[in-house]
């Protein structure tokens, strides 16, 4: 599916992934540190805005891609139902337990850096969409959002190394998402942070071993990722060149989930996802990429039709969290 042809009916099957798990309660595997007996409540207590989709990042982007869906199809039919889903979570007493929440004791780390960065995409997918409902919804969500601010602020100075890993921790992609929202929200001190962070870790990496990827779990590849993140900071031409050394070949074919029934193996179909919209992201500000531009169009396109073929909405516990990282491809959400 190109993009191009994402048309109503494609947008209404991700919707469906979405509205069937956003207030979907169980299962749920959730990170929860408690202090005491008090702290022992169903998630819908714990995080009521986003107690759904498995698990809070899942909850949270699945907010995402429903925004996202009604914004780009305000008429759809399954535009009320969404708007009406959204209205159910972000309400001022939601959030504000949400808040509670997240800074409670022994929380510095929850949800840090993946979830935290998505909600921080669903508040700039909010302050794009002109929309009256759109805008209240922005406000509701703000003291969540300027909490994620801060505890990203906070922590990104301290981290002295970036985290290579293919799953949740890999601070590449999240920092994408956070430097995307800094931009768009007109934060240009959080901006400047993820920026100059970004080139700390990253600017002077050469030849990063693409042969080892991916690892068993893999839904990220941190070559690629990394690379997505600093062709959104450097000037064209200086990314040409900091790409050139720093991924040499890229040698490897779409992966195959071996059993679509255990949720850590069905990573590697969200892996073929986000390679195709992160070598599309490379290829939008550096479309020859040393000579490599025809060959790497042609592989986004394969990674995109194996991913997009491995959604399959009946194994729950895998594919819940899938519709946001198609949705996130086919919009071109990480394009200029």
């Amino acid at each position: 599916m190109a993009a191009s042809d994402f048309d109503q009916a494609q947008a209404a099957r991700f919707a469906r992934l979405a509205l069937d798990c956003v207030h979907k309660e169980y299962p749920n595997k959730i990170a929860h540190s408690m202090n005491s007996d008090a702290d022992v409540k169903p998630p819908r207590e714990l995080t009521p805005a986003f107690y759904g989709c498995y698990d809070w990042h899942s909850s949270v982007h699945g907010h995402w891609l429903l925004v996202r869906l009604v914004r780009l199809f305000p008429q759809a039919p399954f535009a009320a139902e969404a708007r009406a889903a959204l209205a159910q979570s972000l309400t001022p007493a939601n959030i504000a337990q949400e808040v509670t929440y997240l800074n409670a004791e022994g929380r510095v780390a929850f949800e840090r850096p993946y979830g935290l960065a998505w909600l921080l995409q669903l508040a700039a997918e909010l302050k794009e969409w002109d929309d009256p409902q759109a805008k209240q919804w922005s406000v509701t969500l703000a003291p969540l959002e300027q909490a994620a601010v801060a505890r990203l602020s906070a922590w990104l100075p301290k981290l002295d190394n970036p985290i290579r890993v293919g799953e949740h921790n890999n601070t590449a992609f999240s920092m994408s998402l956070m430097l995307d929202y800094a931009r768009i929200a007109g934060n240009a001190e959080f901006g400047k942070l993820v920026d100059e962070r970004a080139r700390h870790y990253y600017l002077k990496d050469r030849a990063c071993p693409v042969n080892y990827e991916p690892s068993g779990e893999d839904f990220l590849s941190p070559c690629l990722a990394e690379a997505d993140l600093m062709r959104r900071i450097l000037p064209a031409g200086q990314f040409g060149t900091w790409f050139r050394d720093f991924i040499e070949r890229l040698n490897f074919e779409p992966t195959a989930v071996p059993d679509v029934t255990d949720p850590k193996l069905y990573h590697l179909a969200g892996l073929n996802l986000s390679r195709a919209w992160m070598i599309e992201g490379i290829l939008s500000v550096a479309p020859a990429a040393g000579g490599r531009g025809a060959a790497m169009a042609e592989l986004a396109t394969r990674l995109r039709n194996a991913g997009l073929a491995s959604i399959k909405s009946e194994h729950y516990d895998g594919g819940h969290w899938l519709g946001t990282f198609a949705v996130y491809l086919v919009t071109g959400r990480g394009l200029k």
